[in-house]
């Protein structure tokens, strides 16, 4: 190799070289340093430790809401107290009634045995008998409020009658009754039974 051409090759390794320029698009690119030089950011739910509690509005509707929970519970609870304490004083009522009822037939029942006993001795006597102790008990179911009701020419009255038949009299007013059946107890508003009698036919 000559000389000179050496001396070219030493000239050009001696000389310093140049860096290639960075591409503008590498230039914006973020690096470690520039990373970790942020703020740190605030972990996500999935974080241990879950979510932080509530703070300032948030937790007072929290609050509010528990204890409307609470009062809603406590009102079922009562209300359910007050139906079954409900239910016991009317089974009571109930029985405290019928009770009352029996009791006042008692004497009745006293009074058929009482007759029975001296139909032997006395039969003439039985007719009396039956007819006191029917006093006797159409009496109490007075007292109990349901009265005997055996009217006969009276204007029919749907409240108080049940038509069992319908007969021909020239002497009676049209729909009105001129027999009756089988007497009722007690008034229109409160009545064990109505009155069945036989009406006079409209011409």
């Amino acid at each position: 190799m000559p000389s000179s051409t050496r001396t070219e090759a030493a000239e050009v390794s001696n000389q310093p070289q140049e860096r290639s320029p960075v591409p503008e698009s590498e230039q914006d690119l973020p690096t470690p340093e520039r990373e970790q030089s942020g703020p740190p950011q605030d972990p996500g739910p999935d974080a241990a430790g879950g979510p932080a509690p509530p703070t300032g509005e948030g937790a007072g509707h929290e609050a509010a809401l528990e204890e409307l929970e609470d009062k809603w519970r406590r009102a079922l609870a009562d209300l359910e107290n007050l139906r079954k304490r409900h239910a016991r004083e009317l089974e009571r009522e109930r029985a405290a009634e019928r009770a009352r009822t029996a009791v006042a037939l008692l004497p009745v029942v006293d009074n058929l045995e009482l007759a029975l006993s001296h139909a032997e001795a006395d039969p003439g006597s039985i007719v009396e008998g039956v007819k006191a102790i029917r006093d006797q008990a159409v009496d109490t179911l007075a007292q109990l409020g349901y009265e005997r009701e055996a009217e006969t020419g009276v204007p029919f009255d749907p409240a108080r009658h049940e038509v069992v038949g319908v007969v021909e009299d020239a002497d009676a007013e049209p729909g009105t009754v001129v027999q009756v059946l089988r007497p009722g107890y007690g008034k229109a508003d409160k009545q064990l039974r109505p009155v069945a009698v036989a009406v006079a036919k409209r011409e």
